[in-house]
């Protein structure tokens, strides 16, 4: 399995001075931290506080993506923050409050313990807009990573969550709250539009879609979440792979393949079979590297340095793992 290669066939360079923004799925963290180890430019426009350890920077969600939205499940929430960001939408006003302390429906988990008033909660809220807009309008790349077809949605006023009401924060409302399974057409509508308003921000961004090879934890759509999640990620790397086909400046880095193929065997799962272990995560970071260094050469600014594999033994933070307590 490690003599494969080949699988990356990239339509673009990068170079260490190209500015990459990455949000999506838990598995998009891996390519910043790799970004970074290997001597490339991982934008982050929402940095921690001056003075906050490293390890409280992540506790409250800072250089996890490169701005502080949260886990970004489906193309929908991406074409949401998109809208929010280029001004074609306000920013619902709906605010979850539990024990005294009040949450961001839209980034649930961004403060573990909430904020302290809703207009701490706003003020954050549209600074984490403003920095997302910045990210885009800076980054020669934008990597996004696919992770789910299901989603949350409020009905009435027809926004998405991400994350089920009542699981962090909120409270669940059956008629408010409707759960919906996106199919093929809708969710590649969606990336097709918020990459339509991204380049309305930046017209000459490029795109580098990823599929997360991290199977689901727990599904709503009534099947057994094995079948769910096959069909979750079938219908996802199809969306990418017809984004593809019929945009410009859009690739496909194929780390689902990497790790979910017969070929590799389950080699790179923990224990748990659902996160991916660090050799896994290096090889990943390893064939893009590679892939881009056989189509155009290795930059002349890496030739005589080192660099990590970009694999971290830092958990990543992954909202939809926290539905297995409900399980």
């Amino acid at each position: 399995m490690f003599d494969i290669s080949g699988l990356y066939q990239p339509k673009f360079n990068l170079l260490p001075r190209h500015k990459v923004a990455a949000y999506g799925s838990c598995f998009a963290q891996h390519f910043g931290r790799a970004l970074a180890a290997r001597g490339y430019s991982w934008l982050r426009t929402e940095k921690a506080p001056s003075g906050l350890s490293t390890e409280n920077a992540r506790c409250f969600n800072y250089d996890i993506f490169s701005s502080r939205t949260g886990n970004i499940y489906t193309t929908s929430l991406l074409l949401q923050w998109m809208r929010w960001a280029a001004a074609k939408a306000e920013i619902p006003e709906e605010i979850w409050e539990k024990d005294g302390r009040f949450y961001d429906p839209f980034r649930p988990r961004v403060e573990p313990d909430g904020f302290e008033s809703v207009e701490e909660l706003r003020m954050s809220q549209t600074h984490t807009v403003r920095c997302f807009g910045e990210s885009i309008r800076e980054a020669y790349v934008l990597v996004f990573t696919l992770g789910l077809t299901e989603s949350w949605k409020n009905a009435r006023d027809n926004y998405e969550y991400p994350m089920c009401p009542g699981t962090v924060a909120g409270t669940y409302d059956p008629e408010a709250h409707q759960f919906e399974n996106q199919s093929f057409p809708d969710i590649l509508r969606n990336l097709r539009a918020a990459i339509r308003i991204a380049r309305g921000l930046n017209p000459a961004l490029k795109v580098i879609l990823t599929v997360s090879p991290v199977p689901l934890t727990a599904t709503m759509s009534g099947q057994h979440v094995l079948v769910a999640s096959s069909a979750s990620k079938s219908i996802l790397r199809a969306v990418a792979d017809q984004a593809v086909s019929v945009m410009r400046d859009v690739a496909y880095f194929p780390s689902y393949e990497i790790i979910n193929s017969p070929v590799f065997r389950g080699a790179f799962f923990e224990p748990n079979q659902r996160d991916v272990n660090q050799r896994g995560v290096a090889l990943v970071m390893d064939h893009f590297f590679e892939g881009m260094y056989a189509a155009f050469g290795k930059p002349r600014a890496l030739q005589r340095k080192g660099g990590g594999s970009g694999a971290s033994d830092e958990d990543l933070v992954c909202e939809e793992a926290l539905l297995g307590a409900f399980g």
